[in-house]
């Protein structure tokens, strides 16, 4: 953006997220709960749009934290190029060591791990998965980007605050949804600030749907049609006619 800046060239972003993923009480639990941690241990964490704040009805909120650990358990991590390894290393050094200094500060701040929480092993860029609560908006876990398979797992009682606690991020990448109500559904996907809403699902890309973001997540979209407006001018010609 800043080279961009000299010379007035069109430039596209696709850039961070802090992804809210909202479970309501009414949801399928069999589905949202392995739905919920492959929205954030997918790609090891590192993915953009994963779902790192992930907010639960208060009722069923002990039941889908314990199913999620549960699912982050059976996670095998190890080299990516063994056959048995569901989930492989960070990308390098200074990622790895980003991620640990953020479960620190959690740590810091109060912040719970109901599993992982630390690095895997003493080679390589390995993290557990890991799924933290008693956290808060107030914490740099649920704040900041951490590009990493760690999720901030927080209640909710009243279907009124969540939007607000959902919204409540300099990111705007992607949401998702998750009840048997499709107009509650619709409802908070109308009112979620984020370029893509899942419902019911999540990590579901087509090559018809525009992708990107609002506030700090980017400029433009990528796929769709949408994404011919970053490649094309619009020309207005006006003539007189008589």
């Amino acid at each position: 953006m800043h080279a961009a800046a000299g010379n007035l060239k069109k430039v596209t972003l696709e850039l961070g997220g802090k992804s809210p993923n909202v479970v309501f009480k009414d949801a399928d639990l069999d589905v949202a709960i392995p739905g919920s941690a492959s929205a954030i241990f997918f790609n090891h964490g590192q993915c953009c749009c994963a779902g790192s704040r992930l907010y639960v009805e208060k009722p069923i909120y002990d039941q889908v934290v314990e199913g999620v650990a549960a699912q982050a358990k059976k996670i095998r991590v190890g080299p990516g190029l063994d056959p048995k390894t569901q989930m492989g290393p960070l990308v390098s050094t200074e990622q790895l060591d980003r991620v640990c200094g953020y479960l620190e500060a959690g740590f810091a701040e109060g912040a719970k791990a109901v599993v992982g929480g630390h690095k895997a092993g003493d080679r390589g860029y390995f993290v557990e998965p890991t799924v933290l609560v008693d956290t808060n908006e107030n914490m740099k876990v649920v704040k900041e980007e951490i590009f990493g398979p760690v999720v901030a797992a927080m209640p909710f009682s009243d279907p009124e605050e969540i939007i607000p606690r959902a919204n409540d991020s300099t990111y705007g990448l992607a949401a998702a949804v998750w009840t048997k109500d499709i107009n509650k559904a619709h409802t908070m996907a109308a009112q979620l600030r984020a370029g893509t809403v899942w419902i019911n699902c999540y990590n579901i890309f087509d090559a018809a749907l525009p992708f990107g973001g609002y506030k700090q997540s980017g400029w433009g979209r990528e796929m769709g049609h949408e994404v011919l407006n970053n490649y094309t001018h619009i020309k207005a010609v006006c003539a007189r006619i008589g």
